[in-house]
């Protein structure tokens, strides 16, 4: 196939184009070309805002659209491109409001939710415009994803802290699930969706099963051998002071995805290859400053 991957330089979309390109598809992104291109890839240097008919005269099997944030993304994208067949939108599970019974379905009303904000909304935003304007669309809905490739400050905070032989400090009593997604999976479904055509077109998609901060963390120092020291942190201080995630539980029902694709990477596997990717690519993480609110206010 011929496929367009929306960025192809960081985290998702690089993981993504990667995969397709290891598949043997013919792979372009669409990026400003301010970051390095993976080895395969055709780059098509463009602003997605001022493309111009870059794109008309090139048919697309599928548009995997794994960077648009808003309904003005999706929209600006889908005017410049020429004929293509399937869609894929990358959207959120921040677009279910928290009051919602759990886990969420992909039948409810989605709208506002408190901890998400504008992020949440706007995404939802996107979603209605492809619903509305382009039919053959599938709407992806994942939880946290992890995996190789991740730059931001999440495992691999926890693994410096292992590397480092730190003590890791726990919101509450540990038990906050977080549910997360192997990026290597969600590539995996985005190839069955273009294979099989369901008829559904909105997924949430995710880890059947949640982890506690606790498993998580074990799991983090396991990769390297190592087993935390925990210390629990009460009180009113703001867990995202000192810690990746927010005080949000929630889960997705993902028996549609699970239906199409039973099988998910091991979460102690997702991990390794996490580590793997880290361990040579530290200089790429989006860095927060965790380990410093930590130096300042909790005592080793």
């Amino acid at each position: 196939m011929r496929i367009l991957v929306t960025g192809g330089t960081v985290f998702a979309s690089r993981y993504t184009a990667e995969y397709f390109v290891s598949k043997g598809h013919e792979v372009y992104v669409l990026n400003r070309g301010s970051r390095p291109q993976s080895e395969g890839v055709i780059h098509i240097n463009a602003d997605r805002f001022d493309l111009g008919d870059k794109l008309k005269n090139i048919y697309f099997d599928a548009v995997l659209d794994v960077t648009s944030y808003n309904e003005n993304d999706v929209k600006t994208l889908n005017t410049a491109l020429g004929e293509f067949g399937d869609y894929i939108f990358v959207s959120s599970s921040a677009v279910y409001p928290e009051a919602l019974p759990q886990p969420f379905k992909e039948t409810y009303t989605c709208g506002e939710n408190s901890i998400w904000g504008a992020y949440g909304t706007n995404k939802l935003a996107a979603e209605n415009w492809l619903i509305a304007n382009v039919p053959q669309a599938y709407i992806l809905r994942p939880p946290y994803l992890c995996g190789k490739m991740n730059n931001l400050h999440r495992e691999a905070f926890v693994f410096e802290c292992a590397e480092n032989d730190k003590p890791f400090y726990v919101p509450k009593d540990g038990k906050l699930p977080l549910q997360f997604f192997d990026i290597g999976d969600m590539c995996r479904f985005m190839e069955i969706l273009l294979e099989k055509k369901p008829e559904t077109h909105i997924f949430n998609v995710g880890a059947p099963e949640t982890v506690d901060i606790i498993e998580w963390v074990k799991v983090c120092y396991g990769v390297l051998g190592k087993t935390p020291e925990l210390r629990f942190v009460s009180g009113d201080i703001p867990q995202r002071s000192y810690f990746p995630f927010y005080d949000y539980a929630y889960e997705l029902d993902v028996t549609a995805m699970c239906s199409l694709m039973p099988d998910i990477t091991p979460f102690e596997t997702t991990m390794q290859q996490s580590y793997e990717w880290f361990r040579n690519n530290r200089e790429q993480i989006v860095r927060k400053p965790l380990f410093e609110y930590i130096n300042a206010n909790f005592a080793d």
